[in-house]
């Protein structure tokens, strides 16, 4: 019923609209609630009276939808910052209110430390990388992600694609500011510990670790910020973001592994340095998106004294940590429309040959595919010469390729 409501307002007129996008913002959600309980005594930024009380249905249709979706205008809002523009500086204080998408707690956290606001926006855009990168062959792709902080319903609502969203977004800030520690670009961490196991024959310790513990601890703090906030969101809309950014960052712990450099003469790498390094964000991406695919639907059920989050068809246990978890089921992708966060596949590119998300008969959900012909310029002939350096020329062939009808 609530989910009613809520996609009603994206079909809705523009009235409507202005009414329900009114409700998103730090003063708009009050603003709207109060214009619809009394019309008479409106706030001056609300949408006007009359309009309130021509449409009693728009304010029921409202207030269920900020019920469901209240908090949702924060969460991963921060990956707005991704688009800060190198002008800014970052260096004074005053800075961290210009920045978009920040919960007042985030804001706070920025001005108590704004050495590592360079690297959260280093981590912002970093997430939109990767997460495209992972999604490229599937007919989500996550290219709404770039809409920050104006999402449409695939990453406001409680999909399998925000799971996946919150899970990287987590894992991503903290793996920026582990390797920050270890370029020495934060004054406040240096590298990582020593571990307490030996490194095994042949190797020594030495190197400088990521800094796995400091880039969790700060990351969690501002990537959780906003589902701390008091009377915001539903509960279970809260618990699942919580779960998901906790279930990111996991995936980057279990990332930590060991890497050496070898020492000896000739390259005869009779010793080793190790430490103990993150793998690159992609990978940890690689492995989310496992997760994804892998991921249990779940309600919000009492269990005991409290409700908790379990799976939907296997309600006799509890939700693993290890498994992205999502409340609400998402269309197929195969159809544009925005409404529902959907860019559809017209026009994307197939692979005629495969059998996997990027086949042509998944890609375009039946509705058959357009070859076409792309020149493509390589090196090629190339030759060695003595001593030392290689000669190629550019040849160009033809390749044919496909796309979605």
């Amino acid at each position: 019923m609530l989910l009613r409501h809520t996609v009603g307002l994206q079909q809705a007129d523009p009235v409507t609209r202005r009414l329900s996008l009114a409700a998103c913002g730090r003063t708009g959600r009050r603003r709207a609630a109060a214009s619809c309980a009394a019309p008479g005594g409106r706030d001056p930024g609300a949408p006007r009276a009359t309009e309130m009380r021509a449409r009693p249905q728009v304010c029921a249709a409202l207030l269920f939808a900020l019920a469901l979706h209240a908090g949702v205008c924060y969460g991963i809002k921060w990956l707005a910052l991704s688009k800060t523009p190198a002008t800014l500086a970052l260096n004074q204080t005053q800075h961290c209110k210009q920045l978009e998408g920040l919960v007042s707690a985030q804001v706070q956290l920025c001005r108590s430390n704004l050495e590592l606001m360079h690297t959260v926006v280093h981590a912002a855009r970093e997430v939109m990388k990767a997460c495209r990168r992972a999604f490229a062959d599937m007919r989500w792709n996550c290219s709404s992600i770039e809409l920050a902080p104006n999402y449409l319903l695939d990453l406001e609502r409680g999909t399998r694609e925000s799971a996946f969203v919150y899970a990287l977004s987590a894992a991503a800030i903290s793996h920026a500011i582990a390797r920050a520690c270890t370029s020495g670009d934060l004054p406040g961490c240096s590298c990582g510990p020593v571990p307490g196991e030996p490194p095994g024959p042949g190797n020594r310790w030495g190197g400088c670790a990521d800094n796995l513990s400091y880039g969790l601890l700060m990351g969690a703090k501002f990537s959780d910020a906003p589902m701390k906030v008091k009377k915001t969101g539903s509960q279970a809309n809260k618990l699942m973001r919580l779960h998901n950014s906790e279930v990111g960052r996991q995936a980057l712990r279990a990332s930590l592994e060991m890497k050496c450099k070898c020492h000896g003469v000739s390259g005869s790498c009779s010793i080793r340095t190790c430490w103990k390094g993150l793998q690159e964000l992609h990978d940890v991406a690689a492995d989310l998106k496992t997760r994804y695919l892998s991921a249990t639907k779940v309600v919000h059920r009492p269990m005991g004294t409290r409700k908790h989050l379990v799976p939907k068809d296997l309600d006799i246990r509890p939700v693993k940590d290890s498994e992205l978890v999502y409340l609400q089921s998402s269309p197929d992708f195969c159809m544009k429309n925005e409404k529902v966060g959907s860019h559809g596949t017209q026009d994307r590119q197939c692979n005629k040959t495969s059998h996997g998300s990027d086949s042509c008969d998944l890609m375009c959900c039946g509705r058959g595919y357009n070859p076409y012909t792309d020149r493509v310029v390589e090196r090629c002939h190339c030759k060695y010469h003595w001593c030392c350096y290689v000669t190629c020329r550019r040849c160009e062939r033809a390749v044919e390729r496909y796309v979605c009808k």
